[in-house]
């Protein structure tokens, strides 16, 4: 096997830092709003070149169940190949190894980062050379958070999550250092924008604001101005949850968060010293987590 018939990359968990419901819209999906944010939690994906056929083999590691993991066939990273295949009239297969850190259905885009990392690689191992444009567009096809992990970096993701562009931050920032945890419960997306509620009134200029903390790196302005339209719903259903987040404040996180429909929050920290202090607490109650930083620009 040549070098180039193998690439491994880094699939990046999401976290949404607003997150604004703005309605039903005609096809039944909600219309939204929100920067999201790839943080530096990945699942390792390695993809080797086949002749023509596909297979998908998963690990996990750093206690992350895989009893919530479904079929092969209806695999987010096994279809995004496929869809590459196919749209792109590709003669040849790909052997999919995905080593997994990001919690299943735990709101962090841990299918959606797999299916873009899979569109990535697969347009660089066989030599596709496509725009990061029409892969987001490709990835709109397989679910609301692809587009936006196809692009990377800091977005603003709008519609259904098939409008996706990159904030303009005028050049490379910090970041923020974050800690996420996860209660061990699977929340169900579909029930929960059931559940949602319109009413609440949106911070104004909230996007505005957001984009010019991320641009100065100012944790604390960001921490004030974190916002998710279901977070309401998420804790009225899943009151472990909404204990979780309180443990995150109560511990001296600046500002905390679900992230997108759950399950898992992150609290944003001052630095890595606090970050890791809270993590410890959070070990002794047994309670998944990891420290990380967001990834603005990638």
């Amino acid at each position: 096997m040549n070098a180039s018939d193998e690439i491994t990359i880094e699939a990046h968990a999401k976290v949404n830092l607003t997150l604004e419901v703005l309605g039903v819209r005609p096809d039944g999906y909600h219309d939204l709003r929100s920067i999201v944010m790839p943080v530096s939690l990945s699942d390792t994906i390695t993809l080797t070149r086949t002749p023509a056929t596909f297979s998908l083999a998963l690990t996990t590691v750093n206690g992350i169940s895989a009893t919530q993991i479904g079929p092969v066939e209806k695999n987010l990273a096994m279809r995004a190949a496929q869809l590459m295949q196919s749209r792109y009239n590709v003669q040849s297969g790909v052997r999919i190894r995905i080593c997994k850190r990001i919690p299943i259905g735990g709101g962090m885009g841990g299918g959606s980062s797999d299916a873009a990392g899979v569109i990535r690689g697969l347009n660089e191992l066989w030599g596709l050379r496509r725009p990061d444009e029409e892969l987001a567009a490709l990835g709109a096809e397989l679910g609301s958070d692809v587009p936006a992990l196809v692009l990377g970096g800091a977005v603003l993701m709008e519609g259904r999550g098939e409008r996706v562009h990159r904030l303009a931050l005028d050049g490379p920032v910090r970041g923020f250092d974050l800690v996420i945890a996860n209660p061990g419960v699977h929340c169900s997306t579909p029930e929960i924008f059931s559940r949602w509620k319109s009413g609440l009134t949106t911070p104004p200029k909230m996007v505005q604001n957001m984009t010019f903390s991320i641009r100065a790196s100012d944790v604390r302005r960001a921490a004030g101005l974190l916002y998710n339209d279901l977070e309401a719903a998420v804790f009225e259903r899943y009151p472990t949850i909404a204990r979780l987040s309180e443990t995150l404040r109560l511990a001296g996180c600046l500002g905390v968060l679900l992230s997108g429909s759950g399950a898992s929050v992150f609290g944003l920290v001052r630095d890595r010293a606090q970050g890791e202090e809270i993590c410890r607490r959070l070990d002794a109650d047994g309670v998944w987590n990891v420290l990380a930083h967001t990834c603005p620009m990638v």
